[in-house]
C-alpha cells in the first residue's frame, strides 16, 4: 500500500501544469515518473526499496527518476554522469548499488550489467542499507555527493524533511509563496537539485538551460521579474562580459550567488549593472542556503553573506566552543532544519552542533562574513592568511583565467604564500603579477612563489585539489 507520501509525490508530478517546465516536456515528465515508479515497485516479495544509483544527464530523465525512486521510497545517491571510471568505482565499493538509472563507463567487471530498454539491475541480491536512521532504517533517504579538497567522493545523507526545510527557510526569507527557478546548474549537486525542489514542492516553474548556451546569447522566452537564477561566480564574470545578457541578469527577481567566494570588483562589476544578487552561503550538508544576502542590501553597498535563514542558526564560537561577540573571528557552527544525517553510511554524533571547517563573523547589524577556511589557513611568521583573500586579489588583476593560494613548509617561516595560477595570456609575467597586487596586498600576505599551469586540478563540483597543488608547488620548489 502506498504511503501517504508516495501519494503526494505522485499526486504532485501528475498535477503540474503543462508548462511548468519550460525548455523541456513536462508532459514527458509525468509519464516517466509513472512508468518508472511501476518498474521500481513491480516486485510485490520484495522486502527492502532497493539502492539507486541516479546518473542520468539529460533533465527530463533525471528529474523524473529523482521523483520516481523519492516516491518509491528507495535509498537515491545522486551521481555525476561525467564521473570517470575510478570514481565510479569509489561509488560501488561504498554504495553497492541495486539499480543504476543512466549512464556510467563500464569497468572491466561491472557489478551492474546493461539491460536494454529498461532498469539496470544488480547482478546480486538486493542490499539494505548498513545504517540505522530515523527515517525507517534508513530507506526514505536521498544522499548528494560532495567533496573535499582532496576529491574524494562522498554523500551527504538527506531526507525529503531536510530539503524541503530548506526550501520553507527559502519562502519565508523571500516572502514567496510560488518559486520560479532558472537553472543552469548540475541537477545531481545540491546547487541545481534544489532549484528543482524548491519550484516542484511550491507549485512554481522551473526553467533548464546549459550554461553554455545562455552565455553565448541564447535565453529563454521569460519574464525574468518571476524568476530566481543562481550561479556561480564565474558564471556570472561571464555574463557580465555581454552588455545585453548583464542587462537581461539585472530584470530578474534575484540572482543567487554562491559556490566559491566572489572578488570585490565581480560584486562592484555587477552593481554597476544594477543587478540584484544575492550572496549566499551555505553547502550540501545545509541543503544549499543558510545565510543570504538580499537584493536590496547588496545594492546598497553590502558584499556580506547576509543574515540567517529562519530554519538556520549559525553561531560563531571560539575554539572552545564559547560564542564570540560581535566581529569576532571564529569558527561557523550551525545547527539547522535541513543539515544533513551524515555522511554515508555514519551520522553525525550532534546535529544540533555541527562545527564547519569555515571561519567568520557576525557584523553589529547580524550580517554573516566568510573569512576563509580553517583548513587552508596559511600561518606565516606568526602571521594568519587566507588563501581566499589572496585569490580574490590576484582574480581582481585580470592576469589570471584561474587561480589557488596554498602554503608551503618552510623552515624559517613555517609556512609560505604560495600561488598556483593559469595566466590570462601569454604575455602575462610574474612581475606583472607582483607589480598589480603590491599595493593591494600587505607584505607577508604576498605569494613568494609563483606557479604556473595550463589548467588548475578541479573535481566535478569545481572545487580545487588542495593535496595535488601540493605535490605539484613541492616539485616545482625543487626544479
Amino acid at each position: 500500500m502506498a504511503t501517504n507520501l508516495t501519494v503526494n509525490i505522485l499526486d504532485i508530478a501528475a498535477g503540474l501544469p503543462d508548462n511548468w517546465l519550460i525548455g523541456c516536456d513536462s508532459r514527458e515528465f509525468a509519464r516517466i515518473v509513472d512508468r518508472l515508479f511501476q518498474e521500481i515497485t513491480q516486485n510485490p516479495a520484495q522486502k527492502t526499496p532497493p539502492k539507486i544509483c541516479l546518473a542520468e544527464a539529460e533533465p527530463v530523465q533525471f528529474l523524473a527518476s529523482f521523483t520516481a525512486a523519492r516516491a518509491a521510497k528507495c535509498p537515491i545517491f545522486l551521481c555525476n554522469p561525467n564521473w570517470v571510471k575510478q570514481e565510479w568505482q569509489q561509488v560501488f565499493d561504498l554504495v553497492q548499488p541495486d539499480i543504476l538509472l543512466g549512464q556510467y563507463p563500464l569497468p572491466k567487471n561491472p557489478p551492474i550489467p546493461i539491460r536494454e530498454g529498461g532498469l539496470r539491475l544488480y547482478s546480486g541480491e538486493l542490499h539494505s542499507p548498513e545504517f540505522h536512521s530515523p527515517t525507517k532504517n534508513g530507506f526514505d533517504t536521498i544522499m548528494i555527493p560532495t567533496g573535499g579538497s582532496s576529491g574524494k567522493i562522498r554523500f551527504a545523507i538527506h531526507t525529503w524533511e531536510t530539503l524541503t526545510a530548506s526550501v520553507q527557510g527559502f519562502e519565508q526569507y523571500f516572502h514567496v509563496d510560488k518559486i520560479n527557478s532558472f537553472c543552469v546548474l548540475p541537477l545531481y549537486h545540491v546547487s541545481g537539485l534544489m532549484q528543482f525542489m524548491r519550484s516542484f514542492t511550491t507549485g512554481g516553474k522551473l526553467v533548464i538551460q546549459p550554461f553554455k548556451e545562455l552565455e553565448n546569447g541564447k535565453k529563454s522566452n521569460i519574464q525574468p521579474e518571476e524568476f530566481f537564477i543562481s550561479l556561480v561566480p564565474t558564471q556570472l564574470q561571464r555574463l557580465l562580459q555581454n552588455p545585453d545578457t548583464a542587462n537581461w541578469l539585472g530584470r530578474f527577481r534575484a540572482v543567487l550567488l554562491g559556490g566559491a567566494p566572489a572578488w570585490p570588483e565581480l560584486l562592484e562589476s555587477a552593481r554597476n549593472y544594477q543587478i540584484k544578487l544575492a550572496p549566499s552561503y551555505g553547502m550540501t550538508e545545509t541543503a544549499s542556503q543558510i545565510a543570504t544576502l538580499k537584493p536590496e542590501d547588496f545594492l546598497a553597498g553590502n558584499n556580506s553573506s547576509g543574515q540567517s535563514l529562519p530554519h538556520a542558526k549559525i553561531t560563531i564560537r571560539s575554539g572552545n566552543g564559547e560564542i564570540l561577540c560581535d566581529n569576532q573571528i571564529g569558527n561557523i557552527v550551525v545547527n539547522a532544519k535541513s543539515l544533513a544525517l551524515g555522511y554515508y553510511p555514519e551520522q553525525f554524533g550532534d546535529r544540533e552542533y555541527f562545527q564547519l571547517d569555515d571561519l567568520g563573523f557576525f557584523d553589529k547589524n547580524n550580517y554573516l562574513n566568510i573569512v576563509g577556511r580553517s583548513s587552508d589557513k596559511i600561518i606565516t611568521g606568526g602571521e594568519n592568511v587566507f588563501p581566499a583573500e589572496v585569490e580574490a586579489v590576484v582574480r581582481s588583476t585580470n592576469l589570471v583565467a584561474d587561480v589557488a593560494v596554498i602554503g608551503l613548509p618552510d623552515k624559517d617561516w613555517g609556512q609560505v604564500v604560495t600561488a598556483i595560477y593559469v595566466p590570462a595570456n601569454s604575455e602575462v609575467t610574474i612581475k606583472n603579477l607582483q607589480a598589480a597586487i603590491e599595493d593591494k596586498l600587505s607584505k607577508f600576505k604576498r605569494p613568494k612563489y609563483w606557479v604556473i599551469l595550463e589548467q588548475l586540478p578541479r573535481n566535478s563540483q569545481g572545487k580545487v585539489n588542495r593535496e595535488q597543488l601540493q605535490k605539484i608547488a613541492i616539485e616545482y620548489q625543487f626544479m
